[in-house]
């Protein structure tokens, strides 16, 4: 991905978000919020599901970057997407795995070579 792109899809996330909260918050006041309970309250619960879903595309951002190869990119989207935070630990846990013992942590934010 190239910075444009990049700066579409989050400059996407960030005002759909923000437009989305706005519209909710015009619905029902956050601190009236009971989650699933009553009617009025799914405004507030689509906004939770929207977040976290920016969330996990988010992260995925950095999953397409870091595979090359582009069963892994489908398959860790797919992943992602059903099983959310769970899918993201299993990654990061698989690329920490990785590690060398004398890599520095911050070394799994970067791409392997070929």
């Amino acid at each position: 991905m190239n910075k444009p792109v990049l700066q579409i899809l989050f400059g996407f996330i960030l005002i759909s978000l923000f437009c989305y909260t706005t519209f909710a918050s015009f619905q029902q006041s956050v601190l009236d919020w009971q989650g699933l309970i009553r009617q009025p309250d799914n405004w507030w619960t689509i906004a939770t599901l929207i977040d976290a879903y920016y969330g996990f595309l988010t992260f995925y951002v950095w999953v397409f970057y870091k595979e090359i190869r582009w069963l892994p990119r489908i398959a860790w989207f797919v992943a992602i997407m059903l099983l959310g935070n769970m899918a993201m630990a299993a990654y990061v846990l698989i690329q920490l795995s990785r590690l060398g013992r004398d890599e520095p942590v911050a070394t799994i934010l970067l791409r392997r070579p070929a």
